[in-house]
């Protein structure tokens, strides 16, 4: 199977920055299965919830055996090895500040087919994917032509529409 997955961090950690966040996950990614492509690392400004640092961005492409479900625990799994706690108690916003978020955005099989799941605990493609211009610039780069499977648009149109929405009309 081929995951994509949106990669994202705003705190210092042991491992040092928050590029420095990205690249340990990377590594931990890889333990994972192989990991076939990765994006360039973007700064972009907070979403929802403003009150904190700027966040560096990437995504990353992991050739994998786990099925998404098992893929999912293991990401859970890295981000909390790095010191993420997603409790209530353990971030002060939903959206707020993080050492490192891993999200897991869409899956392939190996016969190409799209993986569409929607359980309590997963949803792919991810619900908000085609909202997130932190998300869909860097995957735009290691995937253009990567499509949803259910708005049955390429990553690169998606990332062009939204562009398009963003940009006020001029009178």
């Amino acid at each position: 199977m081929i995951a994509a997955i949106a990669l994202g961090s705003n705190l210092p950690s042991p491992f040092g920055s928050p590029s420095a966040n990205l690249q340990e996950a990377l590594r931990r990614l890889d333990a994972r299965g192989q990991v076939t492509a990765v994006s360039s690392f973007h700064i972009t400004d907070p979403v929802g919830y403003l009150d904190q640092p700027r966040f560096v961005n990437a995504a990353a492409l992991l050739q994998t055996e786990l099925a998404p479900l098992e893929l999912l625990h293991r990401l859970l799994e890295i981000e909390r090895a790095m010191g993420r706690d997603r409790s209530a108690a353990g971030q002060l916003h939903p959206k707020g500040p993080r050492v490192i978020d891993l999200d897991l955005l869409l899956c392939r099989g190996d016969s190409g087919s799209p993986e569409i799941l929607s359980t309590a605990a997963l949803t792919l493609p991810h619900p908000a994917l085609h909202q997130r211009r932190f998300v869909l610039a860097p995957l735009a780069e290691i995937a253009p032509d990567l499509e949803h499977p259910i708005l049955r648009r390429s990553i690169r149109d998606l990332l062009n529409l939204l562009a398009q929405e963003e940009t006020p009309a001029h009178p």
